[in-house]
């Protein structure tokens, strides 16, 4: 598997593209905002689309949702505690800059703690980590882990939205992340790539 990825749209909402080179599958993971430009890329070269994986339902991670399930017909993974994001833009927190962005679509399909998602060869695994939002989850495979907003370098998500929730966020960060390989590459929701390793050491938050 090779894993690329875009910042997209105001906030910089890191996109994941995990890519199968035997067959040219991939999946989408938290596909932010700027549709078009992500679609132009995935046909640019061909690429397959198998799912869109999202690690919470805040807008910056779902504003290309409907662009790609339009045009590829494919599912779309999250948690069942953050499934209000989808159609409610005020609980997605859209509604705030005044965006109003939906991500009403027919496969939705939710995910819990160990359900895994395949690509190839390649597994992911569900990781419930809520804090940021009552549905946050990471997707695991070996060496990699896709974050979303529960873990950047050197710091975590937001607490302080509704439903945010900081004890169940550092505890989840603590007894499910930190116990992972430590050269295990975080893939965060914004900024640049880290290691759990260098997490667990230098993270102020969650020591």
């Amino acid at each position: 598997m090779k894993l690329y990825y875009m910042p997209l749209g105001a906030y910089g909402t890191n996109c994941y593209i995990a890519h199968n080179e035997a067959d040219n599958t991939c999946l989408v993971t938290d596909p932010g905002d700027e549709g078009e430009k992500l679609k132009e890329i995935l046909d640019s070269h061909e690429f397959k689309v198998q799912g869109i994986l999202l690690t919470h339902g805040h807008s910056d991670h779902i504003g290309a949702v409907k662009t790609l399930v339009d045009a590829y017909h494919v599912p779309v993974y999250i948690h069942e505690g953050d499934a209000e994001c989808l159609t409610n833009p005020t609980v997605n927190l859209s509604a705030h800059s005044g965006r109003y962005i939906t991500a009403e679509v027919d496969d939705v399909r939710y995910v819990k703690e160990g359900d895994t998602i395949s690509l190839g060869d390649t597994t992911f695994t569900v990781i419930e980590t809520p804090g940021h939002t009552p549905g946050g989850v990471c997707y695991y495979t070996e060496g990699t882990l896709l974050a979303g907003d529960t873990l950047f370098q050197g710091s975590i998500g937001r607490t302080d939205f509704p439903n945010g929730d900081f004890d169940v966020l550092s505890k989840g960060i603590k007894e499910k992340l930190y116990t992972l390989p430590e050269d295990t590459k975080v893939y965060p929701g914004h900024g640049p790539e880290t290691t759990i390793g260098d997490e667990k050491q230098f993270n102020p938050f969650v020591r």
